[in-house]
C-alpha cells in the first residue's frame, strides 16, 4: 500500500476504512509466539524512518514494540481498556519499555499518526495522550467525513488551523510514517494490527493485560 497524502484530503480512503473497521483485513488472533518470525531486539530497535517515542527505562529487562493502526478497533481496545495497566505495573516502574510504532491500513490512520507525532514533536507525552484520546474517540472520527471532528479533538490538544493543515500536507512526516510500516511488512513480516514484539517475540492479536503480565513476568525473573 501506497499511502499519499492527497487521497485523504478528497475522502479515498473510506473504502481501505471500511476493510479496516470492520476487521476483514486482520488475521486470525493468536497469544502464541510465532518462533519462525522471532528478531533480536537489537534488529528491532534499528532506526528507520521515525525516531521511537519510548516510555519506560531503557535499561528496563522486556521491550515491548506495538505495531498498531488508528483506525484499529481491536487496537483501540487495547490502548483504552489494556494499556493504562500495562504502563502502571510495567512501563511506570521501570519493568518494561515500551514503543508504539506507526502501521496504518489506510490514509485515515495514517493521517491520525500525523497528527500525533506533530503533537508529541518536542514531547512524547503529547504524542501519546493525543494517540489515547484519537483511539477512545475512535467511533467519532473514523468515518466518511473525518476532517471536522479531526479538527475539533486536535484543537482541544492545541492545533490552531494552520497548524492543523501544516501537519497534514508535510510530506516528510508521511514518508516517515510510510517507512517505518514497510520496513516491519520487509524486515519483520507484520501482517494486522494489533501485532507486539515482546523481546523479540511476535504475538498477533488482543491481549488483556494478564495474558500479556504472563509473557513478560518470565523475563523479569531471568527464564
Amino acid at each position: 500500500m501506497s499511502i499519499n497524502r492527497r487521497e485523504f484530503c478528497q475522502g479515498a480512503a473510506t473504502a481501505a476504512l471500511a476493510t479496516a473497521v470492520f476487521g476483514s483485513a486482520l488475521l486470525p488472533f493468536s497469544r502464541k509466539a510465532w518462533a519462525d518470525d522471532s528478531v533480536s531486539v537489537a534488529e528491532l530497535m534499528k532506526p528507520e524512518g521515525l525516531p521511537d517515542l519510548v516510555l519506560g527505562s531503557d535499561k528496563a529487562p522486556v521491550t515491548i514494540v506495538e505495531y498498531a493502526s488508528m483506525t484499529c478497533p481491536h487496537c483501540a481496545d487495547f490502548q483504552t481498556n489494556v494499556f493504562p495497566e500495562l504502563k502502571t505495573q510495567y512501563f511506570d516502574t521501570g519493568k518494561a519499555r515500551y514503543m508504539l510504532r506507526e502501521f496504518p491500513l489506510d490514509s485515515l490512520a495514517a493521517a491520525a499518526f500525523m497528527l500525533a507525532r506533530c503533537a508529541g514533536e518536542t514531547d512524547k507525552n503529547k504524542y501519546y495522550a493525543l494517540v489515547d484520546t484519537l483511539f477512545r474517540k475512535q467511533a467519532t472520527w473514523a468515518v466518511e467525513k473525518p476532517i471536522p471532528p479531526l479538527e475539533a479533538i486536535t484543537k482541544q490538544a492545541g492545533f490552531t488551523d494552520a497548524s492543523f493543515k501544516a501537519c497534514l500536507t508535510n510530506q516528510k512526516l508521511l514518508d516517515g510514517i510510510e517507512k517505518v510500516r514497510q520496513r516491519a511488512i520487509d524486515k519483520f513480516k507484520v501482517q494486522s494490527t494489533p501485532t507486539f514484539f515482546i523481546n523479540g517475540s511476535k504475538f498477533e492479536g488482543a491481549f488483556e493485560a494478564a495474558d500479556m503480565g504472563k509473557i513478560i513476568d518470565p523475563h523479569l525473573k531471568g527464564g
